[in-house]
C-alpha cells in the first residue's frame, strides 16, 4: 500500500466491516509507552507523522491528527493536510473534538490495550452528549489493513547486574512486599516497560533506544512475582539470575492471569495500565486499588551506585560530545557537513568510547530552520548542509551500562548575529537561574518552571515545551514522575537522587533554534541558619558552552562567575580525556569569559 491516502481508505473500508464510525489511534502501545517498538508505530504508518507524541481521529468523512507545541511545524511537514486537520493540544481534546464532529448515534472504536481508563471515561462522557458511543474493539483495525506490520521483537533479556543496579532485584521486590502490605493489598499490576526493566534488574532491546523488554509483571505482598515474557527471551543466565521467587509465564496468558485474582485486592496505576487491565481484574472479581505503581518513585530517586555510574557515564559522554564539537569547529567551515553526516560522526565518538549500548533517542541534528523545529528528527528528504552564518542545535544522549545521557549545545557556525547573541543569553540566563536554583523540600518542578523562563518572559518570548524531564538510569530518557513543567506534569515533589534535565531554550521559526541542555541531580543543601531543609541541583553534565554565542554584557556578574566555574569543571571532568589538538580546543573553549 504505497500512499498514506490509500493506508486511510483502506482503514476506512476497515471501519465499514467492523461496523464502526470513526477510530482513535493513540501514539502507544499496551504498556503506555512514550516510545514504543515497529510493530506499534500505527500512527506513522497511517499518518507519516515520525514524532514521539500524538494521536489522531479518522471518522468516515474528516480525519484529524492532534499534537503539542514541539510539533506543530513537524506535523505539517510530514502528514497531509489535504486528508488531515492538525489540531493542538492541550488546546484540543480529542474527546471534545469527538464531541464536535461524530454525528448522531456513531459508534467510535477503540482499541481499550492502547488507552487509559480516565480517557475511555472522558471521551465516552463527551460522546453521550452527542448521543454516540466508544466501543472497545477486539481486534484493532490497523493491524487489518497494515499487510507488512512487523512482528514483535524476539530479542533475548539480559541481566542488569547489580553492580550498575546497586540493590538486588529480591531487596527491590522486598520493599514493593512491605508497601503492598502498609496498602492493605495483595498485589500490584506492573505494565510499564521501565517499571519491570527496574524492579526485576533486567533489560532488552524491544523498543530502539530504550533498554526494556515486552513483558507484563504482578508483583505478591509475599515478596513474589510472576513474569509474562516470550519464553524465547528468556536464558538459563536470566532464569537464575531471577531465581525461584519469580515465576515465568508466557506473555500471551497475562490477560487470563487478571482473572486468577479473583477476590484479592490489586494494585493498579491508572497512568500506566491500560483501560483493558482495569477491565479484566474488575470483570474477574478482584478488588482495583487504582495507586500508583510502586517502582515509579524508587526508580526516579537514583542510590549511590546509580548516582556514581551516571557520573560517569556523563564524563565519558562528555568528552566524545567534547571531541565532537572540535571536530565541527574544524570541518564545519569547510563546507560540506550535513545535519546527517554530523549526526553520525556524534554516534561515531560515542561508539569510540566502547561502553555504548545504544543513543538514548534519534539525535535531534537542527541546521538553521530545521533547529526550530523543536523536536526535529533528520531523515534523507529534509537533511540540510550546515552553512556558514547559521546556528546548528544537536539534541543527543547515549545509552551505557552504567548511565543515560541527554545534552544539548547549540553552536555558531560562522559569525552568529546579534539577535542569535540576545535569544541565545537569555536561554543562558534561564538555564542558569535554574541551575543555581535552591529550594525547600517539598517543591514541585512546576514551582520553578518560571526561573528558565523568567528572561525571555520578560521580551515577550516562550517556549512549547516542559523546561526538564527525568532520565532513568540505563533506561528510558524521560522518566517520571519528576518534571520541571507548567503543563502536563511538574506536581511532584522534587526529592534528593532524582535526575532531571535543564534545558530551556527558543524557537525562531524559518530561522534558527537555541536551547541549553544539562542533567541535574537533586541534592541537600546546607545553610547556615536555615529553618528548612533547603535543596538544590549539582550539575552532571560536562561540555563547552559556545563562547561566541554569548553576548557577556547581557550577563550579571554572578552569571558570568558561574559560566566560568562551569567551564572549569568541564576542563577539570573532560580535559584528562583528551590530548593534542582536540585539548587545546577545549582549553580555549572552557577560558574565562
Amino acid at each position: 500500500m504505497s500512499s498514506y491516502e490509500d493506508r486511510l481508505k483502506a482503514l476506512r473500508a476497515q471501519l465499514v466491516r467492523q461496523k464502526l464510525d470513526g477510530f482513535v489511534v493513540p501514539l502507544t502501545d499496551e504498556h503506555m509507552s512514550e516510545y514504543v517498538g515497529a510493530y506499534a508505530q500505527r500512527l506513522a504508518w497511517l499518518t507519516g507523522f515520525q514524532g514521539s507524541a500524538g494521536s489522531a481521529v479518522v471518522l468516515p468523512q474528516e480525519a484529524a491528527i492532534f499534537v503539542d507545541g514541539r510539533y506543530t511545524l513537524q506535523v505539517r511537514e510530514q502528514v497531509d493536510g489535504a486528508h488531515w486537520q492538525y489540531e493542538s493540544v492541550p488546546q484540543t481534546s480529542i474527546a471534545q473534538w469527538l464531541k464536535d464532529h461524530a454525528g448522531q448515534g456513531a459508534r467510535i472504536g477503540y482499541d481499550p490495550w492502547l488507552h487509559t481508563r480516565s480517557w475511555v471515561r472522558q471521551a465516552t462522557e463527551a460522546l453521550a452528549e452527542q448521543g454516540a458511543e466508544l466501543v472497545a474493539v477486539d481486534t484493532n483495525p490497523i493491524d487489518a489493513v497494515w499487510p507488512d506490520r512487523p512482528l514483535p521483537s524476539d530479542a533475548r533479556l539480559v541481566v542488569h547486574d547489580d553492580r550498575f543496579a546497586g540493590r538486588s532485584a529480591a531487596e527491590k521486590r522486598a520493599a514493593m512486599a512491605d508497601w503492598l502490605t502498609s496498602k492493605k493489598a495483595d498485589a500490584a499490576i506492573l505494565s510499564a516497560l521501565d517499571s519491570i526493566a527496574w524492579t526485576f534488574n533486567i533489560r532488552g532491546k524491544d523498543v530502539d533506544r530504550t533498554p526494556v523488554a515486552l513483558a507484563y509483571a504482578i508483583v505478591h505482598a509475599d515478596a513474589t512475582a510472576d513474569l509474562f515474557v516470550a519464553p524465547e527471551k528468556m536464558d538459563d543466565a536470566v532464569a537464575q539470575h531471577l531465581g525461584n521467587g519469580v515465576r515465568i509465564h508466557d506473555r500471551a496468558a497475562f490477560a487470563d492471569a487478571l482473572a486468577d485474582l479473583r477476590g484479592k485486592s490489586v494494585v493498579a496505576d491508572p497512568e500506566r495500565a491500560v483501560a483493558a487491565i482495569f477491565e479484566a481484574l474488575e470483570q474477574g472479581g478482584a478488588k482495583v486499588l487504582a495507586l500508583r505503581d510502586p517502582a515509579v518513585l524508587p526508580k526516579a530517586i537514583k542510590n549511590d551506585t546509580e548516582i556514581a555510574g551516571h557520573k560517569a557515564a556523563q564524563a565519558r559522554d562528555g568528552a566524545a560530545l567534547s571531541r565532537f564539537l572540535h571536530w565541527l569547529s574544524v570541518d564545519a567551515p569547510k563546507g560540506g557537513l550535513t545535519e546527517l553526516s554530523a549526526a553520525d560522526r556524534l554516534e561515531a565518538f560515542r561508539k569510540d568510547t566502547g561502553l555504548l549500548e545504544d543513543l538514548s533517542f534519534d539525535t535531534i541534528s537542527g541546521a538553521g530552520p530545521n533547529g526550530a523545529v523543536v523536536h526535529y528528527r533528520v531523515e534523507e528528504k529534509t537533511n540540510r548542509p550546515i552553512e556558514t552564518g547559521t546556528l546548528y542545535l544537536v539534541d543527543s544522549g547515549g545509552q551505557y551500562r552504567d548511565g543515560t545521557t541527554d545534552v544539548t549545545r547549540t553552536i555558531a557556525v560562522g559569525e552568529p548575529t546579534a539577535d542569535m547573541q540576545r535569544h541565545f543569553a537569555l536561554v543562558l540566563k534561564g538555564h542558569i537561574a535554574l541551575a543555581r536554583a535552591i529550594f525547600p523540600r517539598g517543591t514541585r518542578g512546576g514551582q520553578l518552571d518560571i526561573l528558565a523562563r523568567q528572561y525571555l518572559w520578560a521580551e515577550g518570548l516562550d517556549y512549547a515545551h516542559g523546561t526538564g524531564h527525568g532520565v532513568g538510569s540505563f533506561l528510558a530518557v524521560h522518566e517520571g514522575p519528576q518534571r520541571i513543567a507548567t503543563f502536563g506534569g511538574g506536581d511532584e515533589p522534587l526529592v534528593p537522587g532524582m535526575i532531571l534535565s535543564n534545558e530551556p531554550g527558543y524557537y525562531k521559526t524559518g530561522e534558527y533554534g537555541i536551547r541549553i541542555e544539562n542533567l541535574v541531580l537533586v541534592e541537600e543543601r546546607a545553610i547556615s541558619g536555615a529553618e528548612k531543609e533547603m535543596l538544590g541541583f549539582e550539575t552532571l553534565t560536562f561540555a563547552p558552552i559556545d563562547r561566541a554565542l554569548i553576548a557577556v554584557d547581557m550577563l550579571s556578574a554572578d552569571e558570568r562567575a558561574w559560566v566560568d566555574a562551569y567551564h572549569a569543571k568541564v576542563l577539570d571532568v573532560v580535559g584528562p580525556q583528551l590530548d593534542g589538538d582536540a585539548l587545546a580546543w577545549l582549553k580555549g573553549a572552557c577560558a574565562a569569559l
